[in-house]
């Protein structure tokens, strides 16, 4: 098995700071050692907040990513500091989610990319927020993304 080489890594290893925007945070990349062999990676966010740029208030969601590396895979701790560097940053649900899923494809230029955003209710209800790059690969192994629709009490 090759070894991945992290030595253009500045985050992995080291004490870091949360970017105080997620337009200043740094995401990172490593080398897929399993470029030409299609399989998704799941990334899950249980906990995102953002803060509504109307009012301040909190905005928590369960965040799902899923995507089929090309010849590029996203550095995990980059990415963790890139979602929690939302907690002080007012933007709208749509907003949050798509900025999350571009700065991605951008990053790694996937074969294939999608965002499930399951936004929890504020004011009564709840914003799901989807999109993807296209249809995935034929072949390729895709589960359901699991987050129930949210139903309060019924």
């Amino acid at each position: 098995m090759p070894n991945t080489d992290v030595s253009s890594l500045s985050m992995l290893g080291q004490q870091t700071e949360t970017a105080k925007s997620p337009e200043e945070a740094v995401l990172e990349k490593v080398p897929s050692n399993h470029a030409g062999t299609d399989y998704v990676v799941r990334f899950t966010a249980p906990e995102f907040t953002s803060l509504c740029p109307m009012t301040g208030q909190p905005d928590f969601a369960h965040i799902v990513i899923d995507y089929i590396p090309s010849e590029w895979l996203v550095e995990s701790k980059s990415l963790k500091l890139f979602l929690h560097s939302f907690r002080n940053h007012g933007a709208f649900h749509e907003d949050c989610s798509i900025y999350i899923a571009k700065r991605i494809v951008e990053l790694l230029d996937p074969k294939w990319l999608r965002i499930g955003a399951y936004w929890y209710p504020r004011g009564g209800i709840p914003i799901d927020v989807f999109w993807q790059t296209g249809k995935p690969p034929e072949g390729v192994w895709l589960p359901e993304q699991g987050v129930a629709t949210y139903r309060g009490r019924g």
